[in-house]
């Protein structure tokens, strides 16, 4: 199942919105992949990472 997250990052001392889709069979496993990739992607600690929601995408 696909899941859009949207949360805030820090870069620069700043708290900017950010939005990813990713891939996981439930909420928890979504919260976890988007920690995952986008503490990579930007280097970042989770504490600099702060999910506010997490939406379920319906596929056809």
């Amino acid at each position: 199942m696909e899941y859009e997250v949207s949360s805030q990052i820090k870069i620069d001392n700043v708290w900017q919105p950010y939005k990813k889709l990713v891939t996981a069979p439930n909420e928890s496993g979504a919260a976890e992949r988007f920690l995952t990739v986008v503490g990579s992607k930007h280097r970042l600690k989770r504490s600099y990472i702060r999910i506010q929601g997490i939406t379920k995408i319906d596929g056809e």
